[in-house]
């Protein structure tokens, strides 16, 4: 096998032992017959990323990129898509070759996973929504709220001070956030008055909220995207389910992000019931 047929990609991030991308883009390069190609996760600090892309042969032909490289990555690379300049984070890095060597161009697929995973759940268009958070995550939430046909969403933040990239993105979106307090009564109406509530934030800090609504005890009948996939459910998620509403866990966001990613690598569109079998197999929710 000459070097010019093997191909390799990977997912960078630090911690990075928890991912799931390999799972996921290996079995699609099994379903599909790439016998040559082979995904790793490698742990890259903020200090080590240059180094690590300077040292990238070309037998490389993508990564995935994850915290807390996203925004980092995007002064690391030639050419950034639009999406991904827009919503302030780059989650994908693509290599092309040109005339004058060879490219790093910068890609979101962050928000096709969200309205993907969205859809899958019935989700064709979005009247009123709430998100929580104010990282990278959250920009790529508004994007695909915005492709959903919502334009005003509810933000609810811990801090509007520490939600100033958010609020950029927004800007550059032409989406007119709603900002909320992360906690009070104006957020629990918020989340109780969507059709579709986006949680960005790390596990346990939605705990207070969950308890609000068992507490309230209403039914829900509205959707709810949990990025958090570990641990699963989240206290958020079960009390959601509980009460009726419809759960799209994260790892159905990150099973399609990573298809898209797959398709912009290989130039293949990816075999998705390989992808959710994976993850089933790894003993994580599909839907």
């Amino acid at each position: 096998m000459s070097n010019s047929e093997f191909r390799r990609a990977a997912v960078l991030g630090h911690p990075i032992a928890h991912s799931l991308s390999p799972a996921l883009h290996n079995a699609g390069y099994q379903a599909v017959g790439l016998t040559h190609w082979s995904y790793d996760a490698h742990d890259v600090t903020v200090e080590q990323l240059p180094g690590f892309l300077r040292d990238l042969d070309e037998s490389w032909a993508g990564l995935s990129i994850t915290m807390p490289l996203k925004h980092v990555v995007a002064e690391e690379v030639d050419i950034i898509h639009p999406l991904a300049e827009v919503v302030g984070a780059v989650n994908t890095v693509l290599f092309q070759t040109s005339r004058g060597g060879r490219l790093l161009v910068g890609a979101n697929t962050d928000v096709y996973g969200i309205v993907a995973s969205l859809q899958e759940k019935g989700v064709s268009r979005v009247s009123s929504a709430a998100v929580l958070g104010a990282g990278g995550t959250a920009a790529a939430a508004l994007a695909a709220l915005g492709e959903l046909g919502c334009s005003s969403p509810h933000v609810l933040v811990r801090s509007r001070g520490r939600a100033g990239g958010l609020l950029r993105a927004a800007d550059r979106m032409g989406v007119h956030p709603q900002w909320r307090s992360f906690s009070g009564d104006d957020a629990f109406a918020a989340i109780r008055e969507a059709d579709v509530v986006i949680s960005t934030v790390p596990a346990g800090a939605t705990d207070a909220v969950a308890k609000r609504l068992h507490s309230d005890g209403a039914g829900i009948s509205s959707v709810l995207l949990d990025a958090v996939y570990d641990p699963w459910p989240t206290p958020l998620a079960s009390i959601w389910a509980q009460l009726g509403g419809k759960i799209v866990p994260g790892t159905a966001m990150l099973m399609h992000q990573a298809a898209e990613q797959f398709r912009l690598m290989t130039g293949i569109v990816a075999p998705i019931d390989a992808m959710r079998d994976a993850l089933s197999a790894a003993g994580k929710p599909v839907s």
